[in-house]
Order: C-alpha cells, then sequence, then structure tokens
C-alpha cells in the first residue's frame, strides 16, 4: 500500500541551497569554487561575539530560556532600534527567534489563515512563498520590473485581482539589492493601514547599504510586522539567531506558537549577540569590503558580457538580465560552475515566471575571489 505524502512538503526546493551542495561537491572533488551564489558572509562572528560564546560556555547555564528570548538580549534589541532608528519599541513586542527563517513562521502563522492571501514580489526571496504555501497561505505574486527597481508599488498593488491579507516587503531586497526609499515605504504602510493588510518589513539587510540609510516600517506604523536576522550584517548565519518586532494584537499568540514549535531559541547565541551590538567597526569593515566587492562586479560584470544590471543599493546581491545570453538560467549557471568554477544562483529561485533570463551574484566574499570570479567569466564568455 503506498503511503499518503502531505501536500504541504510539496513546495519548490530552495534552489541555492542545492546549488551550495552542487559547488561543494565541486570544491571536494577539484578544490576550485568561487562562492557567488550563497548571501553568507565569508567573515566570521565579530570577535566580540566570539568572546561572549566562549565565557557563556564557562559562566552560564546554557539550558531553554524563555520562549520570546532573553530579557537582556530583548532589551538590546529595544536600545538598538533607538539607537538606529530613534524608535521606542516596547520589550513585549520583541520575540526572539531561531533565524529570521523561524520569525517568518511564526507571523505567518500568527497573522494568516489557510486561504488568506499575501502579496510578494516578484522577483523575490523564494522561502516567502514557498513558505505561505505550506502553511495554507495563498502567495500572491507583484510581477515587478526593473523601471520600479524591482519593487512594489501602490499601482501594482491596485492592479491585482482579489483582496489581499498581506503584503511582504524587503527593502533592501534579495536578490536584486534594491531599497524603498522612506517616502516609498511611508506610502505603502499608510496603504496597509487603511485597507487592514498586514504588513511584513524584512530588514534583515538593514546596515548593509551603499548611500541612504535603509527606514523601518516601525518608522511609519506601529501594526507592522518587523523581520531582521544577526546572520547578514551581523554575520552570523550558522549561529540561527533572528528577531521580529510585532504589533501588539499578535505577541501572545506568537508566543504561544513559539513555545509549541521552537521552545526556545538558541541559548548559546543569544548569550553571545548580546556582544554583537557593540562590534560595529568591524562590522563596518565588512559593509567596506561588501562595497569595493560591488563596485568591482558593477565595472567588471559589463565587460565579461552582464550588461543589464540591478542597481544593487543595498544587500550584498548583483540581479544580471542575461536574456541575451540564455533562457536557461539554471543550465547557465550548472555549466558556469562546471567549466569555470564559479558558483551562482539561476533567477528560477526568485521569480519562476521570468527567472529563467535572470541570474543572481553574491558578493559577500573576499575580494579576491570577485577579481578572480570576473577574470574567469571574461575569458568563459569571449
Amino acid at each position: 500500500m503506498t503511503l499518503k505524502l502531505a501536500k504541504r512538503g510539496q513546495i519548490p526546493p530552495f534552489i541555492v541551497m542545492d546549488v551550495m551542495r552542487a559547488a561543494f561537491e565541486r570544491e571536494q572533488a577539484k578544490g576550485d569554487v568561487l562562492h557567488l551564489e550563497v548571501g553568507q558572509p565569508s567573515t566570521p562572528a565579530p570577535q566580540g561575539v566570539i568572546t561572549a560564546a566562549k565565557a557563556a560556555l564557562e559562566a552560564e547555564n546554557l539550558g531553554y530560556t524563555d520562549a520570546l528570548g532573553i530579557p537582556q538580549l530583548r532589551a538590546r534589541i529595544a536600545l538598538h532600534y533607538q539607537s538606529w532608528y530613534g524608535i521606542d519599541v516596547p520589550l513585549e513586542r520583541i520575540i526572539v527567534t531561531t533565524g529570521s527563517s523561524g520569525a517568518f513562521v511564526l507571523a505567518f502563522l500568527a497573522g494568516f489563515d489557510p486561504g488568506d492571501r499575501v502579496a510578494v514580489a516578484e522577483p523575490g526571496y523564494p522561502c516567502y512563498r514557498n513558505i505561505l504555501s505550506a502553511l495554507g497561505i495563498e502567495p500572491v505574486p507583484i510581477v515587478t520590473t526593473g523601471a520600479s527597481r524591482y519593487q512594489p508599488s501602490i499601482e501594482l498593488l491596485e492592479a491585482v485581482q482579489g483582496s489581499l491579507d498581506g503584503l511582504i516587503v524587503a527593502s533592501p531586497s534579495n536578490p536584486t539589492g534594491t531599497m524603498l526609499s522612506s517616502s516609498e515605504l511611508e506610502a505603502l504602510a499608510d496603504y496597509c493601514g487603511a485597507r487592514g493588510i498586514r504588513l511584513i518589513s524584512d530588514e534583515i539587510y538593514h546596515g548593509i547599504t551603499y548611500g541612504e540609510r535603509a527606514a523601518s516600517a516601525l518608522q511609519f506604523t506601529d501594526n507592522a510586522i518587523v523581520v531582521n536576522s544577526f546572520s547578514k550584517y551581523f554575520s552570523m548565519t550558522g549561529w540561527r539567531l533572528g528577531w521580529a518586532i510585532l504589533p501588539e494584537d499578535l505577541t501572545r499568540a506568537s508566543e504561544r506558537l513559539a513555545q509549541n514549535l521552537y521552545i526556545s531559541p538558541p541559548s548559546l547565541s543569544q548569550h553571545a549577540a548580546l556582544a554583537a551590538f557593540d562590534c560595529h567597526d568591524e562590522l563596518q569593515a565588512n559593509v567596506a569590503r561588501y562595497a569595493a566587492n560591488r563596485e568591482l562586479l558593477l565595472e567588471n560584470l559589463p565587460l565579461a558580457g552582464f550588461a543589464r544590471l540591478a542597481p544593487a543599493q543595498g544587500a550584498f546581491y548583483i540581479y544580471a538580465d542575461i536574456a541575451g545570453l540564455t533562457n536557461d538560467s539554471e543550465d547557465f549557471c550548472r555549466r558556469m560552475l562546471a567549466e569555470t568554477g564559479v558558483a551562482t544562483t539561476p533567477g528560477i529561485d526568485f521569480d519562476p515566471g521570468r527567472g529563467h533570463g535572470f541570474m543572481r551574484f553574491s558578493f559577500a566574499g573576499a575580494t579576491t575571489d570577485m577579481a578572480e570570479a570576473t577574470e574567469r567569466l571574461k575569458a568563459w564568455l569571449a
């Protein structure tokens, strides 16, 4: 007898993870891969975090913590919002989570019922739509273009057929690195507030910008769900720690869900993360390296044949239109890895409809790797 398979497990893969596995397999076999596929800083956690982790291993009882996170870390996150944005966030609205992924699961479960409709920009982070689909929530694609910097707008929302229960925005975004201006984010917050649409603002790349600083949705509304993470700016991907700022009506529901789904975030990571907010000099040096990598790629990728690039205002990605080179981005990236050792991510991970003609470069790695990658690509496409 064939056993039933649940439909929720039939969501698409997170393709960048498949690419990363293929890159590691090549690396083990040939020892020659330049990792431009994954959005992971090549630098370790800040030294202060590592020192705090070592101290916690000796001094702390690293058992379960409160499901909302240790009070000291929640208070430090509140201070971060005061110092960065001038916002006073009550402690009871802050929940520490198992990565930003845990924050999205809690927010989606607490904020939406099966059958609700949540707008997501395409191209966009694939896990938004995949998590929503697994939970029985309908992701509603908002097809964006370079003309709008691949960001949603009120005009695009007005064109959606049927009502919306939620909207996810990301500024800076993955995969394009583009940003919403303060006025654009405020307009979207006002639009959602007037229509009873829950606004979820993904702010995990805040701190990594190349010009104007990113605005937080909390500067314009108390009703947004704001998600952030220690993975990107704080260079702590494997520590699996994030947080969410919740509107008051979702705090207790999210706490109950966290208690049952996760018990608590990783204890060691929480105690170590207390030191992360005191490491900005080291973290800003990382951002300076990303800025140098960005300039190097924006200058050299067109020379290799990648002429149409998103502006990359923040984060550490460049999204390239490669329709003049291929109509199969997955095969193109697979051949690129096999023939050059440069690992990149096909656009279909971010845009199922049009991503066959796009790809993403991550410049979170070493500058020497970026330079070598562009030289290999120039030779490959010559």
